[in-house]
């Protein structure tokens, strides 16, 4: 694979500083001095056309003027000299430039039209445009410290991504006086061209980065987001701090979902499904800079609480209780050694209090005991100054103990000049160690929160389940119709058709142009029925009292008929009521009204709702969000979320609902967003559920235009498993063979598959003889985003169950400009067709989904191989770095 393709900005080889100067305090003279201070190692240029030498090294007059080829041009000049520096740079042959001009606003519609003028330009002499930004940027680890900072930004393992160059400025002020180092420091600013997705995207194969946090303050690309944030979140800890919580105004949305969800929980739940935990406030990042540099993990939510102080340990449990932290009873075993260990006035449950005496001996071998504990996942020490107590020597005990164990261990250190020392010690070590116990308890939530976004990471969801099919053509079939006749609302029995066609039940519903007609619909179907306006444009019927329940004569429905019949034509005009709709009263005496809704995110796209249906969905705005495509694990998260979930169960008299019949209904509107990208809104209001199943009483459908030139899934914003591309074929020999793309539980068979194939294979493959993947990459070849990537597995069934007997993987770029793929096959498998079955239906399936692209290298010494892809092709021609295994293969056409 080549370099990253922003690596000529964030690890350049050359650098020229434009505006680089020896006027003290200007950003010229911060940069030009943090580059030559930090150590750079690459080649370093001054630009100043007033100035021979620029802090005693020789400047050029102008970046063409430079005798060498640049990686990255950094501008400090100011805003009115951008747009003839960009031009000059693109026209030296500058790879990448990053904008630094101090005086730039960049909210005014001047400011806005330079920034298309500066992206142009990049954009025709091929640059990369980072800014404009008063920050900039650092790579400590590779000795870069190209930023307006006047302070040391320690080299470390922590990734910060920014788009505040004042939150930058004050999170590196932070961390110097906390001994906290980093890895890279990207301030984004104005973010004209590279965003933060594509950074991310960067940092995921950036081996001196083991974590990464992130401040947001809005996103341009939501795909190229969620891509790379799924990526980086499968191996390395990813938090997010997002501002900007509260849309302004009111909403007035034309369906339910549209109404009550707001732009932020859509952002809530697309952080969970990436596996990133999300801050709430600039003190948590802090925090999370702390914890995270430790590499603190948890498996569970169930904390145990050590300490000297009663009253302090239980500012912990009321802080506990508040987050729904866990506080388990400690083992029989533990608390039979707990009471052979302390006082006999001691408490030795949970918590666990030493007494105010406590000496370190007592605090250590006590915490050691609890982190031994079964049933705890992580353990907080409350440690409070009293007489007999030794901060020091506790704080050592502490530093000690935790090498000890995978567990958590977060430390309150409470009070102030006494243990000032004890603290110091604990912040070189990268203890996590805490002012107070409520801030411990909430890193400690959010560690185990962290642990269920991950869980909600691994989930890949099928747009078609391994159920009844759907009858798609009939759904598309409306809704083109609609589309051709230039609406964009399906009334309630087209809305019901489609849902239909998904296999979700509906009630039986009729039109009827007069009374007449209603009275002999009603006949037809049986008392007692429900009446419905129906009229163009009318998207909440109650708003014009257009909806009667519950009429169990002829003679009621014939009245009521009429009644609204005319109290909606005079309201809304003769040639806008259509007439009636006539439905079956659903008949669930134990019925639970619930609400199942689609909305769409300008940068998401399709979102599921759900919550309490009928009146009660704006009463009690009970909606949770998810974002598709779901399976039964996500669907029952989503339920799981509301407050209704509470009426679901059996009370009083009530049996309990099918709750697998509303999670089929999850599931099928997941399939439905997922194939029809027309959906914008869905409402499903009310779905009435009890123990016998669900019925969808009324429905509601908007849509829109379908992008024409998109991919088959480029709606979302997270690509479903591709189960299309699943084959069930024969090898040569007759034995049954199964292609499909490859799963997250496919780890421990791909572990299987490497560990058996030859030194020599594995060395073609990974350029390395190692017999077993490491975790990361196992997680990495198998937790795929079919966005940009695909890896097919072919399998047979063996001895022991399923065995994977090759794979083939294609990844593009996120440039889209260059791709690598590879095929792999069990040794005793080669030669016999098995790589050519597999490489072609990995280019059938690439294509199909788009993500072909011009160029890519292939590592082989297979010479049939290398036919195979001449015949598909493509030309092939030694790799410059000519080994005998890399090729270089062009897309012809």
């Amino acid at each position: 694979m080549k370099p990253h393709y922003l690596s000529p900005l964030l690890d350049p080889r050359s650098i020229a500083v434009i505006g680089a100067s020896d006027t003290e305090g200007s950003v010229g003279e911060i940069v030009f001095a943090n580059l030559r201070e930090s150590g750079f190692v690459g080649r370093l240029y001054p630009v100043n056309c007033f100035h021979n030498t620029v802090q005693g090294i020789p400047s050029f007059a102008a970046i063409g003027a430079v005798p060498v080829p640049l990686d990255l041009a950094i501008i400090t000049t100011p805003t009115d000299s951008l747009a003839h520096e960009v031009e000059a740079c693109g026209r030296a042959g500058v790879k990448a430039v990053c904008i630094m001009s101090q005086d730039f606003v960049g909210t005014d519609a001047a400011s806005r039209s330079l920034l298309d003028r500066l992206v142009a330009l990049a954009r025709q002499f091929g640059m990369r445009l980072l800014g404009p930004s008063v920050f900039g940027m650092a790579r400590p680890a590779s000795r870069l410290a190209s930023a307006n900072f006047q302070g040391k930004i320690q080299a470390g393992s922590l990734a910060l991504v920014s788009q505040s160059s004042s939150v930058t400025s004050a999170i590196m002020d932070w961390a110097e006086s906390h001994d906290i180092g980093f890895s890279s420091v990207v301030s984004l600013g104005t973010a004209a061209d590279v965003d933060v997705g594509e950074v991310l995207d960067y940092l995921v194969a950036d081996p001196k980065t083991k974590s990464i946090l992130l401040y947001i303050e809005d996103l341009k690309d939501a795909r190229i987001f969620m891509s790379a944030v799924r990526a980086a979140a499968r191996s390395k800890p990813v938090m997010a701090l997002k501002v900007g919580r509260y849309d302004e105004g009111a909403r007035l949305g034309r369906t339910h979902s549209e109404r009550l969800i707001g732009r932020d929980d859509v952002f809530d739940v697309a952080l969970k499904r990436a596996g990133v935990l999300r801050l709430r406030s600039i003190n948590q990042l802090f925090i999370a800079a702390q914890v995270l540099n430790g590499s603190y993990k948890t498996r569970g939510r169930r904390l145990a609480i050590i300490t000297n102080g009663i009253g302090a340990g239980m500012m912990a449990v009321d802080r506990a209780r508040d987050l729904h932290v866990e506080l388990p009873k400690l083992s029989k075993e533990t608390q039979a050694a707990l009471h052979a260990l302390l006082p006999p006035q001691s408490e030795v449950d949970n918590p666990v209090d030493v007494l105010g005496d406590a000496s370190s001996e007592r605090f250590r071998a006590t915490t050691e005991l609890v982190l031994r504990d079964p049933n705890i996942d992580g353990v907080l020490v409350v440690f409070t100054p009293q007489t007999g107590t030794d901060d020091l020597a506790t704080a050592e005990a502490m530093i000690e103990l935790r090498k000890t164990s995978e567990k958590p261990l977060l430390l309150a250190w409470i009070g102030g000049k006494k243990v000032e020392a004890s603290r110091k010690l604990l912040a070189a070590s990268h203890a996590a160690y805490f002012h107070t116990p409520e801030h411990a308890v909430e890193v400690f939530y959010s560690l185990a929160s962290w642990q269920h976004n991950q869980q909600l990471l691994l989930q890949t969801a099928s747009p078609l389940g391994e159920w009844e099919a759907p009858d798609i053509d009939t759904a598309r079939m409306i809704i083109d119709s609609a589309v051709a006749g230039g609406r964009t609302v399906l009334d309630e029995l087209e809305s019901k058709a489609v849902l239909r066609a998904f296999h979700i039940p509906v009630t039986l519903t009729m039109r009827a142009a007069t009374a007449d007609d209603a009275v002999n619909a009603a006949m037809g179907m049986g008392l007692p029925v429900a009446l419905k306006i129906d009229a163009v444009g009318i998207t909440h019927k109650t708003d014009i009292d257009g909806v009667s329940l519950g009429l169990n004569s002829l003679v009621a429905v014939a009245t009521e008929a009429n009644r609204m019949l005319t109290r909606a034509r005079n309201l809304l005009g003769e040639g806008m009521v259509r007439g009636l709709t006539v439905q079956p009263m659903h008949g669930k005496k134990s019925g639970r009204e619930l609400m199942v809704g689609v909305t769409t995110d300008r940068a998401f796209g399709p979102v599921i709702t759900f919550g309490s249906g009928g009146i009660a969905v704006e009463v009690f705005n009970d909606v949770k969000v998810a974002l598709p495509p779901l399976n039964e694990y996500l669907a029952n998260n989503l339920i799981r979320r509301t407050r209704v979930k509470n009426m679901l169960g059996a009370f009083r008299n009530q049996m309990p609902v099918d709750l697998d019949a509303v999670n089929h209904v999850l599931l099928r509107v997941s399939e439905m967003v997922c194939e029809l990208p027309q959906i914008e809104q869905l409402d499903i209001n009310p779905l009435v559920a009890d123990e016998h199943g669900v019925i969808a009483v009324d429905a509601r459908i908007i849509i829109g235009k379908a992008n024409e030139g998109a991919s088959r899934y480029g709606h979302m914003a997270i690509h479903p498993y591709p189960a299309q591309f699943i084959q069930i074929t024969t090898l040569k020999n007759g034995l049954p063979l199964t292609l499909r793309p490859i799963r997250p539980e496919d780890a421990e068979l791909l572990a299987d598959f490497v560990a058996a194939l030859s030194d020599e294979s594995r060395y073609n493959r990974f350029m390395n003889t190692l017999k077993t993947l490491p975790q990361a990459m196992l997680a990495r070849f198998t937790q795929i985003d079919y966005a940009r990537e695909l890896a097919l597995v072919a399998s047979v069934q063996g001895a022991k169950g399923e065995e994977i007997i090759g794979v083939a993987r294609f990844t593009a770029n996120p440039d889209k400009s260059s791709c690598e793929f590879a095929v792999v096959t069990s040794d005793q498998w080669q030669g016999k067709g098995l790589g050519s079955r597999l490489m072609e239906a990995l280019f059938a399936a690439a294509r199909d989904m788009r993500l072909n692209v011009i160029e890519g290298e292939v590592l082989s010494s297979n010479k049939t191989m290398l036919a195979f892809m001449k015949h598909l092709g493509f030309s092939i021609q030694p790799h410059p770095e000519d080994d005998g295994l890399k090729w270089v293969v062009k897309q012809l056409g």
